[in-house]
């Protein structure tokens, strides 16, 4: 009967395994609320690249200008042809870079395109504490485009 294995597990082994189930309930949900933030911000800056892209096709496929209106203040944007204002999360900080001409007000502007692609250009700065990402628009060719960024104090 020496070739029989053991069966079951020892009493060490199960004790283990119970300690490494109490540190990874413990330690992994905080990891993760940390990484919301993060996903968050990529995610209003996605919208707000959306948004600017459907402006450009908008612009494009019906041969006159549209726009994108951002409502610093109230977090939220619309776009010409679309009735939906969407909204971004409130604990984001934005900031609008846009041409003197299309400001409406300290809390409001636009970014326009025209029939031929090209735009008024700018970029729209989505922030947090630590990170920020800058959703730019070229001027000449309307050609929209996400960089992220290292957040300024």
């Amino acid at each position: 009967m020496a070739g029989r294995g053991q069966r079951g597990f020892t009493l060490l082994e199960i004790l283990v395994a119970l300690v490494i189930g109490v540190l990874l309930v413990a330690l992994v949900p905080p990891l993760l609320s940390g990484m919301s933030g993060a996903t968050e911000l990529r995610g209003a800056a996605r919208q707000l690249a959306a948004g600017l892209r459907s402006a450009r096709n908008e612009a494009i496929t019906r041969q006159r200008e549209a726009v994108l209106t951002l409502d610093l203040a109230q977090h939220r944007f619309g776009v010409t042809g679309d009735p939906r204002a969407i909204k971004l999360p409130d604990g984001l900080e934005l900031k609008l870079y846009t041409a003197q001409s299309e400001l409406i007000d300290a809390a409001t502007g636009n970014i326009r395109f025209f029939p031929d692609g090209s735009s008024t250009g700018g970029h729209i700065t989505v922030s947090g504490p630590k990170l920020a990402y800058q959703v730019n628009v070229d001027w000449l060719t309307g050609a929209i485009a996400i960089v992220e960024q290292v957040a300024r104090p």
